[in-house]
């Protein structure tokens, strides 16, 4: 009974996860090209450093001649690259590895 119960939770944790906009479909307008000008706008850069990320490689880009386009997807992934994890995501990571490296041993 009380395992029913916590399978029913589960379940519901996890429809409300799917519910959530980062795990539904991309909107239709993150696939439009930005121009060098709207990424900085987006990404709240000046254009001059969109060119150095972009000259570094750090900055997704696809280039026709000499214009740059980017997607807004893109732009989101490389934010999320430099995304810092929390206290609790660090200990929690911190416990997984030390209980994975008792068992191993």
């Amino acid at each position: 009974m009380i395992l029913a119960t916590r399978l029913e939770n589960i379940e519901t944790l996890l429809q409300d996860i799917r519910k959530q906009p980062e795990y539904q479909a991309d909107p239709p307008d993150t696939h439009e090209l930005l121009t060098v000008q709207d990424a900085a706008a987006f990404l709240r850069l000046s254009v001059t450093t969109v060119y150095g990320l972009i000259s570094k490689g750090q900055l997704p880009a696809m280039k026709r001649s000499k214009r740059c386009y980017f997607t807004k997807v893109d732009l989101i992934n490389y934010l999320k690259q430099g995304r810092k994890k929390t206290l609790t995501e660090t200990a929690y990571e911190a416990s997984q590895y030390c209980k994975s490296t008792k068992t191993e041993g």
